[in-house]
């Protein structure tokens, strides 16, 4: 069964097909139903679009307005610098006519003199000419009971001479003499069975006592009680010898029934050394006695 070509309607039966079309299809007309068909969209344009618009949004939030904050912070800096300087009401400042000149207290004054540094106690005991106060073992040994360290002493016996030589053992008296002593005063110490003298040698300068100190020989003299026993005399005893001032002042411990002090015996030791430390505190006592009375008895500055 073969098929051939039919009529403007095809053969009986059959359906209706287009006549095929050979080359390229009509373009449609630029106006007309057919210019306003739908398009499809452009999104390379509408990315590129939106882009721009934001770069000039983000200018005018972070370019545009720090320009416009930079300008209201200079208009109020203007503004403050005018006010102050202008003494308008609007800066809430005095004009300068109406600030004090002055505070109107007393003016501090720097012409006054310092007042001179108080004086050297030891001034006061380094020559005869200054060391004024009254001397005798009253006032230099005044107490009969002193503690010293802890340690309780009782006094026993004093004396005073002018005979230098006469309060000394050995060579000592020749040194005192020889350096211009002018007086021995002395003083005994009793505790636990040990017995001290302290002499002191007074001079007439710093240099001296230092001299007769550093020539020591021999001891002070012991000075024992009424009714006690003599002590260290031909016998081992425990010795000391320093200086202050215009004063020497030496020691010799031992026990108070004459028993030799043997080399290891620390008691003696120990009582000689207390009481040499109690006279150096009444010597250095008597320099600043008179010190403070040198400043209390001055005249008032004018």
């Amino acid at each position: 069964m073969s098929f051939g070509q039919g009529g403007p309607h095809g053969a009986p039966g059959e359906p209706h097909r287009p006549t095929p079309q050979w080359g390229p299809p009509p373009q449609p007309p630029p106006w007309g139903p057919a210019a306003d068909a739908p398009r499809t969209p452009d999104w390379s344009a509408l990315a590129d679009d939106t882009a721009a618009r934001d770069r000039r949004r983000r200018w005018l939030l972070f370019g545009g307005g720090g320009a416009l904050a930079t300008a209201a912070v200079a208009t109020a800096v203007t503004f403050a610098v005018t006010g102050s300087h202008g003494g308008g009401k609007q800066s809430g400042l005095p004009a300068p006519q109406k600030l004090p000149s002055s505070s109107g207290g007393p003016e501090p004054s720097f012409s006054e003199s310092a007042p001179p540094p108080p004086p050297n106690p030891l001034d006061f005991i380094s020559s005869a000419d200054k060391d004024k106060a009254p001397l005798s073992t009253k006032t230099l040994f005044p107490h009969t009971k002193p503690v010293l360290y802890k340690r309780k002493y009782e006094q026993t016996a004093t004396a005073t001479t002018t005979d230098c030589a006469s309060a000394t053992q050995g060579a000592l008296g020749s040194v005192l003499t020889d350096n211009g002593c002018r007086e021995v005063l002395r003083a005994t110490y009793v505790r636990d069975g040990i017995a001290v003298t302290v002499g002191v040698a007074v001079f007439d300068d710093k240099a001296a006592a230092a001299k007769a100190k550093d020539q020591s020989s021999g001891n002070i003299a012991s000075l024992s009680g009424d009714n006690d026993p003599a002590f260290c005399r031909a016998t081992a005893c425990r010795l000391t010898a320093n200086a202050q001032g215009r004063y020497a002042y030496f020691t010799v411990a031992g026990y108070a029934n004459g028993k030799a002090v043997g080399e290891s015996d620390t008691a003696a030791l120990t009582a000689g050394r207390d009481v040499s430390d109690y006279t150096f505190r009444r010597i250095m006592y008597r320099a600043q006695a008179q010190a403070a009375d040198s400043v209390r008895s001055a005249p008032p500055r004018a």
